[in-house]
């Protein structure tokens, strides 16, 4: 099939250089010509483990592609994703002004072949509905600047001109740092449209992943398909996320309380994990949840409740104890440094999750600000950030280059990302090289004994 992806951000790339792996023709579209240039080159943009690799070798197969010509995007796919970003305005309303923009495009561009327009980007619930009106906006402006440029008539314009598509949901549930895995092992795609026709269209498009023929067990029953209503497939994405961060919070707030009474977080989230009815995945205590997605969507869920009159007072609280948690580790460094004007502190990980080069919203930012509104001296080490050089966003703190370096005359470190390197650092090293050894995992992640028995003070959350 023929498949135009329109924005190249994480979603997008990661859609378009997966469905090229499966067979399809993609041709990728971002209006960043310098983004386009590195991408033509077969780099991709983003840190993303496995994606470099299949985008060249679905480039060399020609079945990959890219460009900032929308209307040769247009023309050639048979499905256009709308991939755009959709941040969080400071209400926590989501900004939709790019996904308009695209919507818009495309209608300047319909020919007469019939398209499925499909919202990958997650969009507030009832957007299907404004995107084929946005889509439509922009046929009309294109037969209005063809009559005053006189290439038809009034009259011609008044025929039937109305193009054939359709507008499909399909939100996304990619993890950064497994999105590749994720695009080709989902739990379910999920579908959102009226009509049986765009439906049979995606599950064309979709079929190999969705016969396991991809999957890294292909022995798996097939990947379940949800088909429904177009404002019920919008709010799938926003309650799969909104429950897995009130879940994170709920196991935070546990936490704060088992260390007030004794016990350990981690036996307590074993404990109720092994109930079928909870299960055991985003039990990990810590420091809280960041990214672009969870704060992002959280945020825009309440604040769509509040558009009709309802107080979403669970995800508020969710929210509210998440900004509180990003502080524990300073709360515990106090506890055992006292005062932390004139000390130096480590950080141990930039990034808001490991296997990925994303700031955006990460706990450590909030770290690094408060420290240093405490007087504190803040550097860091994180595996990718320190060996790219990415400085865009980070103020106020020391990047170094190597854990070592990191580790030299500070007065404790604080684990922030769960880099699976970091379990096996130098640890016996590192403590002789601080002038304080004391160890504040963030992320309830780290060896107790190997790091007690390299010299560190060390303290967990909720342990």
């Amino acid at each position: 099939m023929h498949v135009c992806v329109i924005g190249t951000g994480y979603v997008g790339l990661v859609t378009g250089a997966c469905l090229a792996h499966i067979g399809h023709h993609v041709i990728c579209v971002d209006n960043n010509e310098e983004k386009v240039k590195l991408m033509k080159s077969g780099q991709s943009p983003i840190y993303e483990p496995g994606l470099s690799e299949i985008m060249q070798a679905a480039s060399l197969a020609g079945n990959l592609e890219f460009t900032s010509d929308l209307a040769a995007g247009v023309a050639h796919g048979e499905v256009l994703f709308i991939a755009v970003g959709t941040p969080a305005l400071p209400n926590g309303e989501s900004d939709t002004r790019y996904v308009e923009a695209v919507a818009r495009g495309i209608g300047t561009h319909l020919n007469g072949d019939y398209k499925v327009i499909v919202n990958k980007s997650t969009v507030p619930i009832g957007s299907g509905d404004w995107v084929r009106m946005i889509v439509l906006d922009g046929v009309a402006e294109r037969q209005m600047t063809l009559v005053g440029a006189g290439g038809f008539s009034g009259e011609e314009m008044t025929a039937p001109t109305a193009p054939d598509f359709e507008v499909v949901s399909n939100p996304e549930f990619l993890r950064e740092g497994s999105a590749v895995y994720d695009t080709f092992n989902p739990d379910r795609i999920v579908l959102g449209s009226p009509s049986k026709r765009a439906i049979d269209v995606m599950k064309e498009l979709y079929a190999p992943i969705v016969e396991r023929k991809v999957a890294e067990d292909k022995s798996l029953p097939p990947v379940p398909v949800l088909v429904t209503d177009v404002s019920s497939a919008e709010m799938v994405k926003y309650a799969a996320n909104a429950f897995l961060a009130t879940k994170i919070s709920f196991i935070n707030e546990v936490a704060n309380i088992c260390d007030r009474v004794g016990a350990d977080i981690t036996q307590v989230a074993k404990g109720i994990g092994l109930d079928s009815r909870i299960g055991n995945k985003f039990l990990q205590a810590g420091i809280g949840w960041g990214g672009s997605c969870f704060p992002k969507d959280v945020s825009a869920l309440i604040h769509t409740a509040d558009d009709y009159g309802y107080e979403a007072q669970i995800l508020k609280a969710a929210v509210s104890v998440n900004q509180r948690q990003r502080l524990i580790a300073v709360e515990k460094l106090q506890q055992e440094l006292k005062i932390l004007k004139g000390k130096t502190v480590g950080l141990l990980g930039l990034t808001f999750k490991p296997d990925t080069d994303d700031l955006r919203d990460a706990p450590a930012l909030n770290l690094i600000e408060q420290l240093n509104r405490l007087g504190a001296k803040v550097k860091a080490y994180d595996p990718i950030i320190s060996q790219t050089g990415m400085r865009h966003g980070l103020s106020g703190v020391i990047v170094e280059t190597d854990p070592e370096r990191l580790a030299d005359s500070c007065d404790a470190l604080v684990l922030v990302t769960d880099w699976e390197q970091f379990r096996k650092l130098d640890y016996v090293k590192m403590a002789k090289l601080m002038t304080n050894p004391v160890m504040i995992d963030g992320r309830n992640f780290l060896d107790r004994e190997v790091l007690e028995s390299a010299g560190f003070r060390f303290l967990g959350i909720g342990r």
